[in-house]
């Protein structure tokens, strides 16, 4: 299949490609900058230049395709304050997708999230599938998001074979600089490795590979309108994750207080406490997807995490 992929350079993109390319799909990348575009060539796809703001840049490469995978997010501009605006880069992004495939069955693919799903229990693939007021907490931005998810699943009745694969808070590996990499550096930072509470409020987590590989199973297999849940650990304990951290850094592992949470925490202070395990059994069983790498534990036991004052 001749596939677009937009964020092909990313974190999550960046395994995708090769993940594609190795099965034997062509694959396009959007590429916004020559760094971007050199990585993109170097893995063997071809470049597309533009933005997500480029709508008929997106149009017209979409059209093109045998299928689209859509990856890219502005994070830069939603770390600073931002997401409202983010999310409607996204949200008229994946509008331009779905009407440039419309009626064709293509594969229609977007990436999505679990954390703040169903707080308190495990969420499965059933949820979130309609909206829910109870996601009014999260704020305008995450609801903005939230809806682009199911205006993806919507595509199904257009004659687009849409999916959402929802990814975990954490997509671990060498080389993240995500979520484990910012609990690692705050750690560092403040001499001591703290949890929220009691520490056993739980967050599901993928290696990143394993997530490239349910992105290709269901580029090629998942049927119109599924939400799958790229999920290896479906709850790990923060404050297994903190003793983890403790043991490699060497530091007293210890309890902060919600009082001094954003004091301590700073921006995850909002995540840290957050009780969000989710399953991936529907997933599984539908796309035969087993994941094979290391789960979060056992990978910050690798070392790879704090191999360097800025990880």
């Amino acid at each position: 299949m001749r596939v677009f992929v937009t964020g092909a350079s990313g974190w999550i993109g960046s395994a995708v490609v090769p993940e594609l390319i190795g099965a034997g799909h062509q694959v396009t990348g959007l590429a916004r900058s020559e760094a971007s575009a050199a990585a993109l060539t170097a893995a063997g796809a071809q470049v597309q230049h533009g933005t997500l703001d480029d709508l008929d840049i997106l149009r017209s490469a979409a059209a093109a395709s045998d299928g689209v995978i859509h990856l890219a997010f502005k994070h830069d501009i939603a770390f600073t304050g931002d997401f409202q605006g983010a999310a409607d880069a996204d949200r008229h992004a994946i509008e331009t997708f779905g009407e440039a495939l419309a009626d064709s069955d293509r594969p229609f693919l977007i990436a999505s999230g679990t954390l703040g799903l169903a707080p308190g229990r495990v969420a499965t693939e059933r949820d979130g599938l309609v909206p829910d007021p109870a996601h009014a907490s999260l704020g305008a931005g995450p609801q903005t998001r939230m809806a682009n998810a199911h205006m993806t699943l919507s595509f199904a009745s257009r004659g687009v074979r849409s999916s959402v694969v929802r990814l975990p808070p954490t997509c671990h590996g060498d080389g993240d600089n995500g979520f484990m990499a910012a609990i690692v550096g705050i750690a560092r930072a403040k001499g001591v490795s703290g949890y929220l509470g009691d520490g056993s409020n739980r967050w599901p987590a993928v290696h990143r590979l394993d997530a490239a590989n349910l992105f290709r199973l269901a580029l090629e297999n998942a049927p119109a309108g599924s939400a799958l849940h790229a999920i290896a650990d479906e709850g790990v304990p923060i404050r297994d994750v903190a003793e983890v951290i403790g043991r490699h850094l060497d530091l007293p592992v210890a309890a902060i207080s919600a009082e001094d949470a954003g004091e301590h925490f700073g921006w995850l202070a909002g995540f840290v406490g957050m009780d969000s395990p989710a399953s991936s059994t529907l997933t599984r069983e539908l796309l035969g997807w087993h994941p094979t790498h290391p789960g979060l534990i056992a990978d910050l036991d690798k070392g790879h995490y704090f191999s360097s004052p800025s990880a």
